[in-house]
């Protein structure tokens, strides 16, 4: 706390005000304390003021200066020695301050010589004693300058460290990162990405191996190998983002859709549940098609998640519907079925969806509810504009109105 206190008040910013207070302090002590009795008085002490003042920026030329007219005004009589010897120890501050080495010598040095040469005009029985309130006069400024003066740089050091250890630790986590999405993209490509081929493969097989197959048998086939096909494509980009992110273009979220498909993806996730018996009727907002990449990703996944939990755990003959538009920039998803004929009930069960849709919906500090609506289910979710702040809350088992 005294380190930064010390550099704020003694740094170059605050010059100006350091020199306006020297100022006001000298002239209240020349017109109150110390007055002047003549005009070589007044020359001398405003002489002596200006390379005061002076010292900030040539604190060596400033020390040898004020100390020489401290022995012109020995040598023409003048009453002004106790400003003068107050405006040379000023000026060693300044000196120790701000010079270095060779600088601080030299212009402790010439001091040196000017404050003996004062010294030796008093009364030889005074002589000594003059010398040492001289020496306490230089060595004092001389030595507190020099602490702030290390103090600064300790502090300036001490930053330039911590900055260097956090640019090194920041290097060593983006490396750690890099390496993890590496060999996740790895065993993407090489084991899951396999097996998904394989299994596409397979089903194209099994499609012309049974030309006499029932229409509906096709039908699940054909959808079987299409899926397959989409999710090896999805694999392949999401392989190529975490490899490298920045070749995508997406940073640290990306989408596997164009904005403006978002509508038609949206659609088709519909389709694919109908495929299972269900009935889904969608309303969608083409204004989704603006949505950023981030937001827009996120509509699309939580849609696949909660019409997959639809056809999972709503009964037969189920009706599900749809909603997703924008409105005032925020994303509002909504999804209801009713049940069907039996209903199998949307226990959490074991798996991760509902709390993944949670995690999604909170990183953007959205707004999701889930539970049960009637006798069935009711997914809503709520995705602000990124300026519009809104605090992240995800409720289960209670549903906005």
């Amino acid at each position: 706390m005294l380190t930064r206190w010390t550099e704020r008040l003694f740094d170059d910013q605050t010059a100006a005000a350091r020199l306006a207070a020297l100022s006001v302090l000298a002239l209240g002590d020349l017109q109150l304390l110390h007055p002047p009795e003549g005009v070589a008085d007044w020359a001398l002490a405003l002489a002596g003021l200006a390379a005061c003042l002076a010292g900030i920026r040539a604190p060596t030329a400033a020390t040898a200066t004020v100390s020489g007219l401290l022995v012109a005004g020995d040598a023409i009589g003048t009453h002004v020695g106790i400003p003068l010897k107050a405006m040379v120890a000023v000026a060693l501050f300044e000196l120790a301050l701000r010079g270095r080495g060779r600088r601080i010598a030299v212009g402790a040095g010439v001091a040196a010589f000017f404050l003996t040469v004062h010294a030796m005009s008093a009364p030889s029985a005074e002589v000594l004693p003059v010398l040492f309130r001289l020496a306490i006069l230089a060595g004092v400024p001389l030595l507190f300058g020099a602490y702030l003066r290390l103090t600064r740089e300790n502090a300036r050091q001490a930053r330039e460290r911590a900055d260097a250890e956090e640019r090194r630790r920041r290097s060593e986590t983006l490396a750690a990162r890099a390496a993890e999405r590496t060999a996740i993209a790895r065993e993407l490509h090489d084991l899951v990405a396999h097996h998904v081929s394989s299994m596409v493969l397979r089903v194209g097989v099994a499609r012309h191996v049974l030309p006499a197959a029932d229409a509906r048998v096709r039908q699940v086939l054909d959808d079987l190998h299409d899926s397959g096909s989409a999710a090896l494509v999805d694999l392949r980009r999401l392989v190529a983002v975490l490899r490298d992110p920045a070749q995508v273009g997406g940073g640290p979220f990306f989408s596997l859709v164009d904005r403006a498909d978002l509508p038609g993806a949206l659609e088709e996730a519909a389709a694919r549940v109908r495929q299972t018996g269900l009935t889904v009727r969608t309303e969608i907002d083409q204004a989704v098609a603006g949505l950023d990449s981030v937001r827009g990703l996120t509509v699309l996944r939580l849609a696949q998640e909660g019409l997959a939990n639809a056809a999972k755990h709503a009964g037969e003959k189920a009706e599900v519907r749809m909603r997703a538009r924008v409105a005032e920039g925020t994303a509002l998803l909504e999804i209801v079925d009713d049940g069907g004929t039996a209903r199998h009930g949307h226990e959490r069960g074991d798996g991760h969806g509902l709390i993944g849709m949670a995690e999604r919906v909170e990183l953007l500090g959205g707004r999701l509810a889930a539970g049960p609506s009637g006798r069935g289910w009711r997914l809503y979710a709520e995705l602000p504009a990124p300026d519009v702040p809104a605090a992240g809350d995800v409720v289960a088992g209670a549903v906005p109105a």
